[in-house]
């Protein structure tokens, strides 16, 4: 019933608030227009002067050069007009006070049309002028500003201090209070474990913690207990909050939400009193469950970085959250469940089995599972009946599950553009392209010379990957400027559990197609293959530093998969090692550009032919290259299927800027 009274009576005292702003105001308005006998019929100036005219008025005394008050003669007073107009006053004034009042503009102009007014009609009214302070208004005007910031100020606390629980007496605000969102079995939460396509792994071990709390007998009768924590990891948009949600759909418990910045406030103290205030919730209804979403905002790893003592109030809510978890307290039957893209920066001391005991890799969905996925986000759309997802799902490698939704949303808009009554095959590529690739600019300007450029270039990325084995596969090239690139060669590459030496060379190779035909062709070199060059020179680094890939080096690898020394102040090599690197990097990419060009050289005029194609069509696909070149030399090993699959590289598109 608290929680029912609570809203109330902060409206109420909303409702006071504005009631003594607003009695104050209007005490303003009273006080500052005076007390006394200052106050009479209000008439108008017109009507003035017709009195005036009449000699019905006595006396006219200007007040502050905008007033004026009327005082009438006897006989004027006994007039049924004059005796009407008194008894329309809601406050009759007294006989000694004025018996019209009205205000005028200019007050040279009336005082000069009243005197011409006397002369002329020859009448005895005296006119004077007066001067009033009220020094109740004065006082009140100044007080006024302050009444109203601290009533402002009040209401603003007042609704801070809402919804926080009955705590103890006396207490004027809830800020320390939990901020969690309590999900149980009476909110419908329509996220299930059916909404969750692909992450097979993943889904086994979240749907074990909520078969444990429905059923627990079946895992404490074997002696088991129930694991404290499970930290789900993985990439941005892989589904880690999808899970959760779908654990609040599915589990019979209390569900309690909340974000890792929820603990995060401007008062020392507020976030590890909410730690605490959040886990004596959960205990009062365990079994239960905590989800913190992005839980990297308070779980950093303590004492990195920390010269200045700034991080002290986030490290203390840090310590009472691994208290909660795993102190002296107990905190039987309630699991804590986390998610992050960020585990690398998260405490030891947070990461320890008996607290978070189960890490959850939540990875990038390999092909069967992104077929699944477009299933799910399908289902809405009024898709074509020739759909098919297979397809989809191997036009897509590296999307994550947030990628493919985006793609069956971006299709369905580009389809409705169109005026088409359901979302075709077509579609889904424009959608793909205008992700990957961004906007297409089909007015960009650009030069003739710039286009011929562009299209030679894109050509040579073209002509190289076709004649190399271990290449992955064209698609399409287009010289149509896109996003920040003037033009585009699409691959679609192979999702392989290992990469092979031989492998990274030939994707080296083909990247360095671009340059090498405008090299060729041209005997110039532009800026146009800054994205070339980045990609080969991360591939070529890695092969040294990384994968111990050159025999220059050996079998030697400078990673860090702690991420504790990422070279800060202190390589872990020696400054000769240094140079054999830097020497052994440009050796390679060197290599593979003369490689790229004798390539090119070799087959300079079917260079020609197919850039003059692409001049023509400004997009060609794999069809073109095969009238060109006629079949691949080389025929691509057909792929056992795996129970899992990588992602050979994030690359799905290689951009000139």
């Amino acid at each position: 019933m608290s929680k029912d009274k609570k809203p109330k009576n902060t409206k109420q005292n909303a409702y006071w608030i504005y009631g003594t702003a607003i009695v104050l105001i209007l005490a303003f308005n009273v006080f500052s227009g005076g007390f006394g006998d200052s106050s009479g019929t209000s008439t108008t100036p017109s009507q003035f002067f017709k009195y005036l005219k009449d000699g019905d008025v006595k006396k006219v005394e200007i007040v502050n050069k905008r007033e004026a008050l009327v005082y009438l003669t006897t006989q004027a007073s006994s007039k049924d007009i004059h005796k009407k107009n008194k008894k329309e006053q809601l406050f009759p004034t007294a006989s000694s006070g004025p018996n019209y009042q009205f205000e005028f503009g200019d007050v040279q102009l009336f005082q000069k049309q009243l005197e011409d007014t006397i002369n002329e009609e020859n009448l005895e009214t005296a006119l004077n002028f007066k001067t009033e302070t009220n020094a109740w208004g004065e006082i009140l005007s100044s007080l006024i500003p302050f009444i109203l910031i601290i009533g402002v100020w009040i209401f603003i606390m007042r609704r801070m201090s809402g919804g926080g629980g009955g705590g103890g007496g006396g207490q004027i605000f809830n800020i320390g209070k939990s901020k969690a969102k309590l999900f149980d079995e009476k909110l419908e939460t329509k996220t299930t474990f059916k909404d969750v396509a692909g992450l097979e792994g993943a889904k086994e071990e979240i749907q074990e913690i909520v078969d444990f709390l429905k059923h627990p007998e079946k895992y404490t009768a074997l002696g088991g207990k129930i694991p404290k924590g499970a930290l789900l990891v993985g990439p941005p948009g892989t589904g880690k909050t999808l899970l959760a949600k779908a654990v609040a759909g599915e589990a019979k418990a209390p569900f309690f939400s909340l974000s890792g910045s929820d603990f995060v406030e401007m008062f020392v103290g507020v976030g590890a009193s909410r730690v605490r205030d959040l886990f004596k919730q959960a205990k009062e209804k365990a079994p239960s469950i905590i989800f913190i979403d992005e839980i990297d905002a308070i779980g950093r790893a303590r004492g990195k970085s920390n010269f200045s003592g700034s991080n002290d109030e986030r490290e203390n809510t840090l310590n009472q959250l691994l208290t909660e978890m795993d102190g002296f307290g107990s905190n039987s039957n309630v699991i804590v469940l986390a998610a992050t893209n960020r585990a690398d920066v998260l405490d030891k001391a947070l990461m320890r089995a008996g607290r978070f005991d189960r890490q959850i890799y939540v990875d990038l969905p390999d092909v069967r599972e992104r077929k699944e996925i477009f299933e799910v986000h399908l289902k809405p759309l009024k898709k074509s009946d020739d759909l098919d997802t297979d397809f989809l799902s191997k036009q897509t490698p590296g999307f994550s599950g947030a990628d493919i939704a985006n793609v069956c949303n971006e299709a369905a808009l580009i389809a409705a553009r169109s005026d088409k009554k359901s979302v075709e095959k077509q579609d889904f590529l424009d959608a793909v392209d205008r992700i990957v690739g961004g906007l297409e600019k089909k007015n960009k300007i650009i030069t003739p010379s710039e286009k011929r450029a562009v299209a030679f270039h894109e050509a040579g990325h073209a002509t190289v990957s076709w004649m190399l084995e271990h290449a992955a596969p064209l698609v399409k090239v287009t010289i149509v400027p896109r996003g920040r690139s003037l033009g585009a060669a699409w691959y679609l590459p192979e999702e392989r559990l290992i990469v092979r030496p031989e492998q990274m060379l030939d994707e080296m190779c083909a990247a360095l197609g671009g340059r090498a035909a405008e090299k060729v062709i041209f005997d110039k070199i532009s800026t146009g293959a800054l994205s070339d060059l980045e990609k080969v020179t991360k591939q070529a680094r890695a092969m040294v530093t990384v994968y111990g890939l050159s025999d220059k080096i050996g079998n030697l690898t400078y990673y860090d998969s702690s991420g504790e020394n990422e070279y800060g102040f202190s390589k872990p090599y020696s400054e000769r090692t240094a140079e054999l690197i830097d020497k052994e990097i440009s050796t390679i990419i060197e290599t593979q550009y003369l490689r790229a060009i004798e390539l090119l050289e070799n087959n300079k005029d079917k260079l020609t032919e197919l850039a003059e194609v692409l001049l023509k069509e400004e997009v060609i696909f794999k069809d073109n290259l095969e009238t060109i070149f006629g079949k691949r030399p080389f025929q691509k090993e057909e792929a056992i299927e795996p129970k899992k699959e990588i992602t050979l590289t994030d690359e799905k598109i290689d951009e000139e800027e």
